[in-house]
């Protein structure tokens, strides 16, 4: 079981000396409210769960916190579109479903509130 670091606006993992390995942003542009910018998981490490762990962990965070989030990281909209069941941590989830169909591009845009 990876053991994440959690602080009010970003959840990681880090390597055994230290390194970020894999995180997830999301900074508050507004009182409880959150935009979600960046999911990244080193390459070495991808296609073994971190990503959508990471995401897991941050969502029932905002929900547990009472935040909302809008989401420019395109893994963050994929996620929720297939993780429905976490879309009280959404501002707007029909807005975030409508993105999932759209089929954002791979990247991650750029962040709105900052």
């Amino acid at each position: 079981m990876e053991e994440f670091k959690i602080s009010k606006d970003k959840i990681w993992l880090e390597d055994e000396s230290g390194n970020v390995v894999a995180f997830v942003d999301f900074p508050e542009f507004e009182e409880g409210k959150v935009e979600v910018t960046h999911t990244i998981v080193d390459p070495s490490l991808q296609g073994k769960g971190l990503a959508g762990k990471l995401t897991k962990v941050m969502a029932q965070k905002l929900i547990d916190e009472g935040r909302k989030a809008e989401l420019t990281c395109s893994y963050a909209v994929q996620w929720f579109d297939k993780n429905r069941d976490y879309e009280a941590a959404l501002l707007e989830p029909e807005k975030e479903y409508e993105k999932a169909k759209e089929q954002m591009a791979p990247a991650c845009g750029l962040p709105k509130h900052r």
